[in-house]
């Protein structure tokens, strides 16, 4: 667990901030007040108040991967570049090898959901999820949380969901002795996934957020949705259908929307929500362990049925 944040910053961590800021702004910039607020998880994160009209998000670790922040703002860069709806704008972030790693972004304070909330963020979504060319994958490797999320491209989608999102996370429960006694299982599955993921060609390649839960979109100010930390790559657009049903879920206006733009084809609820919901559930048994690991074997037996 994080520790409890209490208004002070790390004075290195203060000094490069500021250090950004000025440089931003070509002038001296100072932090008056940082406030703890929600939406780090598994970081620290703090509004920050300074010398300047506007506010900033800042979210820092220590003992960080050296680059997890680097690909978060990647994400983000490539996000708000595709997508219509609000996506904060990245302002800064630290150099490799800095403790602690942080990641500066434009503040977009949270409001009041609008009557349309829903059903602007499923036609979104599904814009979003508009087919495009290149391999599944992306340019470089990134972090879901705190857990690397390889991304080497590949053209055969079932191959890339077992090599690149399944068996990592399998690999690392199993150094954790967690999941024992399902290695038939999981043989059976790698063996059918060319059947049962079988027709997703015609979906065609899809930008994907990576990491759609409902932690990680919110109302801003206007009431309209802001996304916030992606893990993107390029992949099956049901994948964050898939993760929109996890941990909360999504309203139903938000598939009435999705779907009126872009349909669901047959066999998503059967088959393929059960295969992609195994990766983000594996994820979170590798972050926060056994309590969902009933989850993982529920997924796992229904997708294999």
């Amino acid at each position: 667990m994080r520790a409890e944040f209490g208004g002070r910053l790390p004075s290195t961590l203060r000094e490069g901030v500021e250090a950004t800021l000025s440089k931003r702004v070509a002038r001296s910039v100072e932090i008056l007040a940082a406030k703890p607020v929600t939406g780090g998880c598994i970081h620290q994160t703090a509004r920050l108040s300074t010398n300047l009209r506007e506010d900033f998000f800042l979210k820092w670790a220590e003992g960080l991967v050296s680059d997890a922040f680097a690909a978060e703002a990647d994400g983000l860069h490539a996000l708000r570049d595709a997508t219509d709806l609000t996506v904060p704008e990245v302002i800064g972030h630290s150099d490799a090898g800095d403790n602690p790693a942080w990641l500066l972004l434009e503040y977009v304070p949270p409001g009041k959901t609008a009557p349309d909330y829903a059903g602007r963020l499923g036609e979104s979504l599904a814009v979003l999820h508009e087919a495009r060319e290149g391999p599944y994958g992306w340019h470089r490797s990134n972090y879901i949380g705190s857990l690397p999320q390889a991304n080497r491209t590949m053209d055969d989608w079932p191959a890339f969901w077992w090599a690149a999102r399944l068996e990592p996370q399998l690999a690392l429960a199993g150094d954790n002795g967690r999941l024992a006694g399902l290695d038939r299982e999981w043989a059976q599955l790698e063996s059918k996934l060319p059947t049962l993921l079988a027709g997703v060609a015609q979906d065609g390649c899809s930008f994907l957020h990576g990491d759609l839960w409902s932690g990680n979109v919110y109302p801003g100010p206007d009431g309209t949705p802001v996304l916030v930390d992606p893990a993107v790559y390029r992949g099956h657009r049901e994948v964050d259908l898939a993760m929109t049903e996890l941990f909360g879920g999504f309203p139903r206006a938000f598939y009435a929307a999705y779907e009126h733009r872009r349909p669901f084809t047959d066999g998503y609820e059967d088959i393929r929500r059960n295969v992609y919901q195994l990766y983000p559930l594996l994820v979170h048994v590798n972050l926060f362990g056994g309590t969902y690991v009933d989850g993982v074997v529920e997924a796992l037996r229904r997708a294999l049925r």
